[in-house]
């Protein structure tokens, strides 16, 4: 379910069994979570906008050679907000600055929109994608936008205080 069957695991270390197995890294939620329940105490320290580039680990199911392999260098955003309404706005702005870059600087036409239900990145409310027509007829994934809701943040504990004293948890994008 989720990432597992694209997640490489790590049994064995200098020759030994390991005690517990370890999951090479698929993606940078887990990281990106702990640290905002760490940083984010207030409305006030909202919005967080967080970029990283980092190498990631999937155990492709079809590798395209010199596009997308078994190891990757990848371009993260991780954003937290106050409502629902400013992680929309936010994963919209992100499809659109990758949709522009593609087109208007790299002179790649893409069609942008919603991933389907399947497609979508697990544990996300919705993906949003560009893809690129390849010259053998397939479409390529290449940038996506996630609004991860309050997903991620329930799971890591992610709360603030709101402007009226309540508590909440905050709004991710990935």
């Amino acid at each position: 379910e989720g990432f597992s069957p694209e997640c490489a695991v790590v049994t064995h270390g200098g020759g030994k069994k390991l005690e517990e197995n370890l999951m090479v890294r698929p993606t940078s939620e887990t990281v990106i979570g702990y640290m905002y329940s760490k940083w984010i105490q207030s409305y006030r320290d909202l919005p967080i906008l967080i970029n990283q580039w980092a190498n990631v680990f999937r155990w492709e199911l079809r590798p395209r050679a010199f596009l997308r392999t078994t190891e990757f260098l990848w371009q993260e955003g991780h954003t937290a907000h106050a409502t629902a309404k400013e992680a929309e706005e936010e994963t919209l702005r992100m499809l659109e600055v990758y949709r522009s870059f593609s087109e208007d600087y790299m002179a790649i036409p893409v069609i942008p929109g919603p991933k389907s239900e399947a497609e979508k990145f697990p544990g996300a409310v919705q993906t949003y994608a560009i893809e690129g027509m390849m010259k053998d007829g397939k479409a390529l994934q290449m940038g996506t936008s996630h609004n991860l809701g309050q997903n991620f943040s329930k799971a890591f504990n992610i709360d603030f205080q709101t402007k009226d004293g309540s508590r909440d948890f905050v709004y991710q994008t990935s």
